[in-house]
């Protein structure tokens, strides 16, 4: 299959997820509700950061590099179980939608809470890995850095399944990171057709937004324009993460043959087909 053939796929099945995401429009919640619990989380560790140095930014302290990478490890747990947490009730919700049910938010986050002990586990692991790939990025040279850069480029392809492996599967965080390995080599491949189009899209819009929010801000007012800007690209980002968690979500349940409407097996296969 060529290259465009694969373009051509994915983009059939992103518009799939759109369709899916514009029948049940409240799922757009998750993504606002993680995007919102990050930002207080952020705004809490920049708080916490300046009250520790009398409100001072310049008192504050980096000469510690274990406390530093502490906090890192600490600022990684909760951005993967947030992350987590909200995707898992999304990708749910999209499965009780195929199942022909009710999707609604409350059942989302109710089936969330139930893996709360899951979600805990593969958060602590996800988040040594990604301070232990920190400590070596910044006590290597340019050669060390470009290897963890590619090691964290691996590690966000072979995780591509884990939100509904932990959400469905009876893994703990290592046997889970292997699932979704085992899953994304047996149907991934070498194009990444899905992803590029979602990319694809989500630039093409913010380019069209971009053109009113220069004009207004040219001959209007400049605040608004920001505000405009910031609301919209926040509704933007949104939109295009919760389409790209339905669209998660239709492949491992068609993967896993536990999916039978709104797309084709064939079509999957073809998209993902191994090599």
């Amino acid at each position: 299959m060529s290259f465009f053939d694969r373009l051509s796929n994915g983009w059939r099945i992103t518009q799939n997820s759109f369709s899916i995401l514009k029948k049940n429009k409240q799922l757009i919640i998750f993504p606002i509700l993680s995007s919102i619990s990050l930002i207080l989380v952020i705004g809490i560790f920049v708080l916490g950061i300046l009250a520790s140095a009398g409100w001072d930014v310049e008192l504050i302290q980096t000469e510690n590099e274990v406390l530093n990478y502490l906090m890192l490890f600490v600022f990684y747990f909760v951005n993967y179980f947030i992350v987590v947490f909200f995707n898992m009730a999304l990708i749910h919700c999209s499965k009780l939608y195929f199942n022909g049910e009710e999707a609604t938010v409350s059942a989302g986050l109710k089936f969330s809470m139930s893996r709360i002990g899951t979600i805990v586990s593969w958060a602590l692991f996800a988040a040594t890995v990604g301070t232990i790939l920190k400590v070596i990025q910044e006590n290597s040279g340019i050669i060390g850095k470009f290897i963890t850069g590619l090691i964290g480029i691996v590690w966000g392809v072979t995780t591509f399944f884990v939100v509904p492996v932990i959400a469905y599967e009876n893994h703990g965080p290592i046997s889970a990171f292997k699932r979704s390995a085992q899953l994304m080599k047996e149907k991934w491949g070498e194009s990444l057709a899905s992803t590029f189009s979602l990319g694809l899209i989500q630039t093409l819009v913010l380019l069209v937004l971009a053109v009113p929010v220069v004009l207004i801000a040219m001959y209007i007012n400049l605040y608004v324009a920001v505000f405009i800007a910031i609301v919209a690209g926040f509704l933007s980002f949104a939109v295009f993460s919760a389409a790209e968690t339905l669209f998660i979500s239709s492949v491992y349940h068609n993967i896993t043959g536990k999916l039978e409407d709104h797309f084709d097996q064939q079509l999957v296969d073809s998209l993902f087909e191994k090599k």
